[in-house]
């Protein structure tokens, strides 16, 4: 591991592969299992950025493609970096651009050299070639950089699948050979849901000995027992003393299940973009805050939520939606980010009394989800 990093494992549960850890970077300590509210362009949407900490979040995720369209990762690191740019002291991680070459797949001409996308804000050109995105993120400043995959859609044929895989581990290489101190480089798994060719693009980048390593190209289509399977499959063939990062994932049951199969790390757009949508989680399931049962409920989202949302009825919420006042999406915002960040915290204080399967299962009940064990 290098300098100003240190990834240290705690303890494990006895019942299932849960982890809690820690990962130590030059802007402090992150807690794991982890969950990063997305803040794309340097803004987590509809909160300010003490509001963020307040959630409970240890570490925040930003995107190389769009920072570098707007504002440019050159006013980026005028201005102090992407720390002092949005006023976050704690640890970040950006996104290489990778899975905009899945999600603007119309836009984009993907070669060995790398990706040639069409702005989707004015059509002008941008190639974002595996130096080029390290180069992007070192002028951003983050703590973490991943290298630039090739992300592609499924289900897809086996050797559009295979050549995608191949060219994510050439990538991985290239990006290795421009990383700098004080920023640690995680690699990326991919391989489709093809169970051997996941074991086998792990094997291989684990060979390379990154400080990190993700699991990309899920949640792209597939049914979620699919993904859970690629992640049994996955996660015993990465070092056990690095960093494991579930990219883009998910929902609250999405992130128990990566935990139960040992994955510290998480990100998604789907508390704050539910948030915005008048759509609250909860331990029970849930809420469309915009239906009319909640009109005269005068009960908070979720007792015991410390979030500024629970400090108002179900039913002043509801009037915020319907009223189409802003103010509503920023407190289903504070409250989803801080239900997620309640729910790692749990989690983590479940293994280390290793009883993390029990709370698994209380959890999926509450939620009305699956809850079997594998293996």
């Amino acid at each position: 591991m290098q300098q100003g990093f240190e990834f240290t494992l705690h303890c494990s549960d006895s019942n299932c592969d849960a982890r809690r850890s820690t990962f130590t970077t030059p802007h402090g300590l992150v807690e794991m299992p982890a969950f990063m509210p997305v803040a794309t362009l340097g803004t987590v949407k509809g909160l300010e950025i003490d509001q963020v900490r307040a959630t409970g979040a240890h570490m925040i995720l930003g995107n190389t493609y769009h920072l570098t369209l707007r504002p440019g990762e050159q006013v980026v690191r005028e201005l102090g970096g992407l720390h002092q740019f949005m006023g976050w002291d704690g640890p970040i991680l950006t996104d290489s651009g990778g899975f905009q070459i899945f999600s603007l797949a119309q836009r984009t001409k993907v070669t060995e050299r790398g990706a040639e996308f069409q702005s989707h804000i004015d059509g002008s050109k941008l190639s974002l070639t595996p130096e080029r995105s390290i180069q992007i993120q070192q002028a951003l400043g983050s703590d973490i950089a991943m290298v630039l995959d090739h992300v592609v859609s499924l289900p897809n044929d086996d050797a559009a699948i295979r050549d995608a895989c191949e060219r994510s581990i050439r990538w991985a290489k290239r990006c290795q050979e421009l990383s700098a101190p004080l920023q640690a480089q995680f690699a990326i798994v991919q391989g489709g849901l093809d169970k051997e060719l996941r074991k086998e693009c792990a094997a291989r980048l684990a060979e390379l000995d990154f400080p990190g390593y993700a699991i990309g190209g899920l949640s792209v289509g597939e049914p979620p027992a699919a993904m859970y399977g690629i992640l049994d499959a996955t996660c015993s063939h990465l070092p056990a003393d690095r960093p494991r990062y579930l990219m883009g994932v998910g929902r609250p049951e999405d992130l128990l299940q990566g935990i139960l199969r040992g994955v510290d790390m998480f990100d998604c757009v789907m508390p704050t973009r539910n948030g915005r949508n008048a759509f609250a989680f909860t331990d029970s399931g849930p809420l469309r805050m915009r239906n009319e049962i909640h009109r005269t409920d005068d009960r908070p989202l979720e007792e015991g939520c410390p979030c500024i949302a629970c400090r108002r009825s179900r039913g002043y919420i509801r009037h915020l939606f319907m009223a189409s006042e802003m103010l509503g999406p920023i407190l289903l915002t504070a409250h989803n980010l801080t239900y997620y960040q309640r729910l790692m915290s749990d989690a983590r204080e479940a293994i280390e009394q290793n009883r993390f399967v029990d709370f698994f299962r209380g959890k999926m009940a509450g939620w009305g989800a699956p809850a079997e064990i594998p293996g």
